[in-house]
This record gives structure tokens, C-alpha cells and sequence, in this order.
């Protein structure tokens, strides 16, 4: 959980200072360190990229969260964008809130 708070936090920093690609895979870091917990602690399979959306899906059912499946797939976008550099500015700050609310809810999820 610790580590999803600290990706989370050098992530606002880094997009602060302008690093927009490291700011997008330290938040994709946060949202996948959050649900690897979440999934550790029900005893789910979490070591591949699909385990981990499977992961988030199955939280989504138990919860009835649609906006976990939504808020992850956002997520995704910024991993993606690490490697392209395609989210516009406004795209970025549109979406950043999204991802920590994923995961804000998923931590939330993790303990209950």
C-alpha cells in the first residue's frame, strides 16, 4: 500500500515539474501497485498485466463498481503514454483525478 501512496505523490511531483512521462508511468505505477495489494490480500493472481485486470474486474463485481473497470483502463492510458507521449495537456489534467480515485477506492476495497 506504501508504495502506491509513494508512486502516487513522485507522481504529482514529477508532472509539477514539467516530466510528463515519468509522471504518467509513476501514476500507472500507483494504480497497479494498489490493485497487486488489493489481489495479494484476497489471495488472486497478480504477476501478469491481464491477472491484474482480471483483478480489477472481479473487485468491481464484489463492489459493484463499474467505475473500477473505468477508472483502470484510464490508468492504462498512462502507462501507454510513458512510451508515446500521445495525452494532451488537457487530457492529462482531465484524467489524472480518475486515476487517484481508482486508486483511493481500490485501497479503500483492499482493506474491507
Amino acid at each position: 500500500m506504501q508504495t502506491a501512496i509513494d508512486l502516487l505523490e513522485a507522481a504529482d511531483r514529477e508532472f509539477a515539474s514539467g516530466d510528463v512521462l515519468q509522471g504518467s508511468e509513476k501514476l500507472w505505477g500507483a494504480a497497479r501497485h494498489a490493485v497487486m495489494m488489493a489481489a495479494q490480500k484476497r489471495g488472486w493472481p497478480y504477476s501478469k498485466h491481464g491477472a491484474v485486470r482480471e483483478a480489477v474486474n472481479r473487485m468491481a463485481d464484489e463492489h459493484d463498481d463499474d467505475f473500477l473497470e473505468a477508472g483502470f483502463s484510464v490508468a492504462e492510458g498512462f502507462h501507454a503514454n510513458f512510451y508515446h507521449g500521445f495525452k494532451e495537456d488537457d487530457s492529462i489534467e482531465q484524467d489524472r483525478p480518475l486515476v487517484r480515485r481508482f486508486i483511493e477506492r481500490v485501497l479503500l476495497y483492499a482493506h474491507q
